[in-house]
């Protein structure tokens, strides 16, 4: 009796599982038939998803995304404004069904989740001050350079300016400080913080910094789902080049980070899968 009553048990727990399995197998089929995309962006890195500080609504270039990505599949947008922590968590569990939030590429998540083609490229540059002699990324040879503990830029220089000294500090802020006190000849760090830190600098009209031309390295950011999905892989793919090709992507990079921002920077890549540097 016991044998039939564990054999019963065994066959609902693999039936439950098996059902379970079939609910979350095609994501996009759900998604459509909610009627709803839930879309997770980070809650406060401005400009890519912060706070609208007149109407308290998160905006921004990845919250931009967000929106096409609902628009394309022909279903409202259901937004979550996540912790950077958080995001992966919460897709894995799958309380969001995709992320557009400033999530770059790299081979330990593109172990535990999927990547949509690339829809930004954030490049990571070296700060100089602006009568500096260093013009190339070469001259850093045997000089000083600064970065962020623990930061991709601390990682990337070790590879990528081998003949630089990478001094490490505590925090970005720390890092720039040394780069104001003339203790580095560079500040490694994504071009984004780096260009406030030059646009706050002039502000105040003391010490100013420029920007090399080159970049260090590029970080590839995509939109991230859960994996075994394909059908909403390539429904992102197909949204996103259309989002490029009608010029939306254009406008909301000029709108955010290009020339009607403060950071005026210029848009050179393009929406295609993302390649291992």
């Amino acid at each position: 009796m016991w044998q039939r009553h564990l054999a019963g048990a065994l066959f609902a727990t693999l039936a439950m599982t098996g059902i379970t399995h079939l609910a979350h197998a095609d994501q996009l089929a759900d998604i459509k038939a909610r009627g709803t995309l839930v879309c997770g962006t980070q809650n406060a890195s401005e400009p890519y998803a912060f706070p609208d500080a007149a109407t308290r609504k998160i905006v921004g270039f990845d919250v931009d995304v967000c929106t096409a990505l609902a628009k394309g599949l022909g279903v409202k947008l259901e937004h979550r404004a996540l912790s950077t922590d958080a995001r992966i968590p919460e897709l894995k569990t799958r309380r969001v069904d995709v992320l557009a939030a400033a999530v770059a590429w790299m081979p330990a998540r593109a172990a535990q989740v999927d990547f949509s083609d690339q829809y930004f490229v954030a490049p990571i540059r070296v700060l100089v001050r602006a009568d500096s002699p260093v013009q190339t990324l070469d001259q850093l040879s045997g000089k000083k350079i600064a970065a962020s503990e623990g930061s991709s830029s601390a990682a990337v220089s070790v590879t990528r300016l081998p003949d630089s000294n990478l001094l490490t500090f505590h925090d970005i802020s720390s890092a720039f400080l040394a780069l104001q006190q003339g203790k580095v000849e560079g500040l490694v760090a994504g071009q984004l913080i780096l260009a406030r830190f030059a646009n706050e600098a002039a502000a105040k009209g003391g010490q100013q910094y420029r920007l090399l031309t080159k970049p260090v390295f590029e970080e590839r950011w995509g939109v991230v789902m859960n994996k075994g999905e394909p059908a909403l892989r390539e429904a992102v793919n197909k949204i996103l080049v259309d989002y490029d090709k009608t010029n939306g992507l254009q406008d909301s990079f000029e709108k955010w980070l290009g020339s009607k921002s403060v950071y005026k920077f210029t848009r050179d890549y393009k929406v295609e899968p993302i390649k291992v540097q």
